[in-house]
């Protein structure tokens, strides 16, 4: 399985572009793929063809409207091991022996 991080926003639309984020965060939600977001990123969880195919499916979408686009990706693959997004947290909060903010 992999997690796949990526940022993807379009230049030259300003300082906010949550609205070009929520269209993503759109396809990503519908793909019924495992995923969270955060305030930098967001994190996909499935085999490799299926994490890029929607990122591309994000990109096909900007590239619509917007004529520049930055985007930054970060792949873990870990043969035989599902559930990371989870269980990553988890092993922390295990060492730290309490929660923390996630």
């Amino acid at each position: 399985m992999v997690l796949l991080e990526f940022s993807m926003s379009p230049l030259g639309k300003g300082e906010s572009v949550s609205k070009y984020v929520a269209r993503s965060l759109d396809i990503i939600d519908k793909s019924g793929m495992d995923y969270r977001l955060n305030p930098m990123g967001t994190v996909l969880e499935g085999e490799w063809d299926e994490v890029f195919s929607v990122v591309k499916k994000c990109y096909e979408r900007m590239k619509k409207d917007c004529n520049r686009i930055s985007c930054t990706i970060k792949v873990d693959y870990r043969k035989g091991h599902a559930g990371r997004l989870q269980s990553k947290v988890v092993s922390v909060e295990r060492k730290l022996k309490r929660s923390i903010k996630h």
